[in-house]
């Protein structure tokens, strides 16, 4: 099978530049596998699981944030404000997150503040999947 070139950017710091076989990314349209010689596109990446099938056939996960995706020329690139690998995560906290995320959104605020809790409770559910997974 053939491969292309996967650059994986978090806000704050490059993660990943290198050989993948595949990678699905969750988006606003639903999640989109990613082969080599895809059709260029650009696309939202929105809070979930990022799966990359490595040239050995080994696969890891990461949970990412919002971002986006570009895909030209055999080569793809991944831009989230945040992402962490399954191992690293901290079950508890993902679930006192989710627990607050949703005590927040019960209250009586602003839109603005709904919607920021909704972004943190979504988050905090990605998170506590992707650690279960593992």
């Amino acid at each position: 099978m053939s491969v292309f070139q996967l650059v994986i950017h978090s806000a704050d710091e490059p993660f990943y530049d290198g050989a993948c076989k595949s990678v699905t990314v969750p988006t606003e349209e639903g999640l989109i596998g990613v082969w080599a010689h895809h059709s260029p596109m650009v696309a939202g990446v929105v809070p979930g699981i990022l799966t990359m099938t490595m040239p050995d056939d080994t696969k890891q996960q990461l949970v990412v944030s919002e971002g986006m995706i570009k895909i030209h020329d055999n080569e793809v690139n991944v831009l989230v404000d945040a992402l962490e690998r399954p191992e690293d995560i901290d079950a508890n906290r993902a679930k006192r997150a989710a627990d607050e995320a949703k005590e927040q959104m019960l209250q009586k605020k602003s839109y603005a503040e709904y919607l920021e809790a909704e972004a943190d409770l979504k988050r905090a559910i990605n998170r506590m999947k992707a650690s279960a997974r593992r």
